[in-house]
């Protein structure tokens, strides 16, 4: 037992902080759909246009997508991969040419690297956000670098500042997926996926606002987003009343039903990130003062798709597992390590699963050499993962009594791990 009384641990027998169900992006609890999504499929059923290649909506939604962005061109597709997709492809890049990212992701930011042919290139973190370390960015370009793609991890910006001038300095683009970051600002108050050549979000279920799945791309680039279009229409060049196919392509196309969904959660979503930049605050206010724990190095921009907290095991007497466990005991839902490892441990990188036995494109040719994807490649990054770094389910429909419930489990948890 590591402590007695009221403050007895459930994980040891104690009872639990909370034994209610938090508000949740896996249902109507802790989403915000209602009559607007409602009238607006009803709106598309009646037309009966269904497919983006004769209705309205995803042209509408691309519009009022980039005017909400202040940025030239948005471009619709099927999921937030498939946004990744497309802007990979705007690139076109040749196989085995090479694409850095980083290693805390979800893999949907990796696969369309290698759907293109080109190969991934890992870059180490920052240990107090996870996002990609600019020096080792740096040191990972080479003159097969094509991109760079960038995650603003949990909504935290990623420093796309300098990233945007390192990769001009080399005459390569920079992609930011912005699947965890819709309305997160970078410091000088740019909107994340407006500092890159290309931006990328995703309308997953859990995202801040949701059509079930989808995606957009923005560019201020017409050449890029000519590119984007084309490629989730297989290269149907539609504008121009053409039935041909001029590049290598798939099908990407949003549906109507779709569009008119994210049309309607819109309007919410300054809302939605208001109201989770908010609960976290009062978050953060308990946990600054813990030793060991560090809450996000918020300067007011996160958009908090996540609630991150960083974790000194020393100091705080255990690793961000230890927390988690502990935590789920009381209630409340954590993820100790995010992943359970770096993307570039997964198989598919490891052991080379792609097109049949070839591993191709991580052979050579076509890549300079076989990419060496060991353990130990990005030490800041699994440092994190295996003993750093806990995330915290976050909502805009938290309450003040939620988030003092999960402050109190914390709090509880540090008590008795340090005591």
């Amino acid at each position: 037992m590591r402590q007695g009384g009221k403050d007895e641990l459930a994980l040891d027998g104690g009872t639990p902080v909370r034994t209610s169900a938090f508000p949740s992006v896996s249902n109507a609890s802790g989403r915000t759909l209602g009559q607007e999504e409602l009238d607006a499929l009803r709106r598309v059923i009646e037309s009966g246009q269904l497919n983006s290649t004769i209705g309205p909506e995803t042209r509408v939604l691309e519009g009022e997508f980039a005017d909400y962005y202040g940025i030239g061109h948005a471009v619709a597709s099927s999921s937030g991969t498939a946004a990744l997709h497309l802007a990979v492809a705007a690139v076109d890049p040749d196989p085995g040419d090479e694409i850095i990212t980083t290693p805390i992701t979800d893999a949907g930011t990796v696969l369309p690297i290698l759907m293109q042919n080109a190969v991934p290139v890992f870059a180490d973190v920052d240990p107090t956000t996870g996002n990609l370390d600019l020096a080792s960015v740096r040191d990972r370009i080479t003159p097969r670098t094509r991109a760079i793609l960038v995650v603003h991890l949990f909504g935290a910006p990623a420093p796309v500042a300098a990233l945007r001038r390192l990769a001009d300095a080399h005459g390569i683009v920079l992609i930011e997926d912005c699947a965890q970051a819709y309305l997160t600002r970078v410091p000088d108050g740019r909107l994340a996926g407006t500092v890159g050549h290309i931006g990328c979000f995703s309308l997953q279920q859990s995202k801040h606002i949701t059509a079930g799945d989808g995606g957009l791309c923005i560019t201020d680039d017409p050449a890029l987003a000519r590119r984007m279009r084309l490629f989730a229409d297989k290269g149907w060049p539609r504008d121009t009343d053409e039935r041909t196919h001029l590049f290598l392509s798939t099908n990407y196309r949003l549906t109507e039903l779709q569009a008119a969904v994210a049309r309607a959660q819109l309007p919410k979503l300054a809302g939605v990130v208001s109201a989770r930049r908010e609960a976290a605050k009062r978050l953060t206010a308990v946990l600054e003062p813990l030793a060991g724990l560090m809450p996000p190095l918020d300067g007011g921009g996160m958009s908090y798709w996540l609630y991150p907290v960083i974790i000194d095991p020393d100091a705080a007497g255990g690793s961000c597992h230890d927390y988690a466990k502990a935590l789920a005991a009381e209630g409340i839902p954590a993820n100790g390590g995010y992943l359970t490892r770096p993307v570039y441990r997964t198989p598919v990188l490891v052991e080379r699963r792609t097109y049949g036995t070839s591993g191709y494109p991580l052979c050579s040719p076509p890549a300079r050499e076989v990419p060496d994807y060991r353990a130990g490649l990005c030490p800041t990054a699994e440092q994190l993962i295996a003993e750093r770094l806990i995330v915290l389910q976050w909502n805009e429909r938290y309450t003040d009594d939620d988030v003092d419930d999960i402050a109190h489990a914390i709090a509880k948890v540090h008590r008795a791990f340090t005591e």
